[in-house]
């Protein structure tokens, strides 16, 4: 076992020493890149996050690889992203796939899925699990190579004027929520409204929207939501996490010497980690401040969740029926998520009903 681990140190330190070499460095070319966000750069969680992503691939390359970052509607809008890196009007993007469900319902599970997986287990999937392979050949058909950008955590379940006392409070409202989720959600009778982050509050304010869910307290205190909706509901039931991706346009990606690719991918591994660990770390703090405020959090009622489940179910059902790309990759997923479900009902599930309602 020492050996092993001599020689797996070994192999990633030559590796380093070989990309540092000045012979290998001057045989690199220096390349810029463009990245484009899907957020302002406001939500320094998100936008921040291929900020990450640059810093440590230019470091890793001796600062011979620089991509520059751009937020939503700098170059593109923020609901444009996958289709300026499929067109190569940019090298890269950094976005959530389920963004563009319009395109294929399939890219939801790149992102979330409702009543799926949590964050380690979404990314154990991914990584070890059959997840990057069946996104893999689903994003090869739009000209593109996806990686992991990163990782909110469970989601909250968003901010409305309204109590939601039973599923009969869904009829006729209209709710900003992204993806899959909103599909699922008009079969209750909501009206789903996709809307960027900068256009939330506005919509939320003017009653052109009665309610409006986007990631969690950090995020959502910075978009000032609680100022025009008092009532915080949890949890997420669609977004049990919300994995980010960085897009590559395949061509560009295929032109980058190897040296550069495992640069690339390590930088994605830095970031994702990133991310999630800190809106765990950001989030507390700010659900106390909202809740000091005059938020009020409310918990979704059994009757609401067993009516979205059915509904969700019944989505799932249906989407297979139509999408072929679809069911294959739901199938896998859903067969992992059950796996994953049953060991961390089992152990993380009992230490955290006990030992989070004590304080040490």
């Amino acid at each position: 076992m020492q050996r092993r681990s001599f020689l797996k140190k070994a192999t990633i330190g030559a590796g380093a020493a070989a990309l540092a070499s000045p012979t290998l460095a001057q045989s690199l070319p220096t390349l810029n890149w463009r990245l484009v966000s899907s957020f302002p750069k406001s939500l320094d969680t998100l936008y921040g996050t291929p900020e990450v992503f640059a810093n440590a691939l230019h470091k890793a390359t001796d600062g011979k690889f620089t991509v520059k970052v751009f937020a939503a509607g700098e170059v593109v809008p923020a609901l444009q992203v996958l289709d300026a890196v499929q067109s190569g009007t940019v090298e890269c993007g950094h976005t959530a796939s389920y963004y563009y469900l319009g395109k294929n319902s399939a890219f939801i599970f790149d992102t979330a899925a409702p009543f799926g997986m949590t964050a380690r287990q979404q990314t154990a999937w991914m990584l070890h699990g059959n997840g990057m392979k069946l996104m893999r050949e689903l994003y090869a058909s739009y000209n593109l190579v996806n990686f992991l950008g990163g990782q909110t955590g469970t989601q909250m379940g968003g901010w409305f004027r309204k109590e939601i006392k039973s599923p009969e409070d869904f009829k006729g409202l209209k709710f900003r929520i992204a993806g899959f989720a909103g599909q699922v959600l008009s079969k209750l009778g909501v009206v789903p409204q996709q809307l960027p982050a900068g256009e939330i509050y506005s919509a939320l304010e003017k009653g052109t929207i009665d309610a409006a869910e986007f990631v969690g307290p950090y995020d959502d205190e910075k978009l000032g939501l609680a100022k025009v909706a008092k009532n915080y509901y949890y949890p997420a039931w669609w977004e049990g996490s919300a994995a980010l991706s960085f897009l590559v346009n395949k061509k560009k990606w295929d032109e980058l010497p190897p040296a550069y690719q495992a640069a690339w991918e390590a930088a994605c591994y830095v970031a994702h980690t990133d991310m999630c660990a800190k809106y765990d770390a950001l989030n507390p703090p700010a659900l106390q401040r909202l809740v000091q405020s005059g938020a009020v959090l409310r918990k979704f009622n059994t009757s609401v969740m067993d009516a979205c489940f059915k509904a969700s179910q019944e989505t799932y059902a249906e989407e297979s029926a139509k999408n072929p790309q679809f069911k294959k990759i739901y199938e896998d997923y859903r067969v992992f998520r059950n796996m994953e479900a049953q060991w961390f009902g089992l152990a993380e599930q009992a230490f955290a009903q006990y030992s989070f309602n004590k304080k040490l």
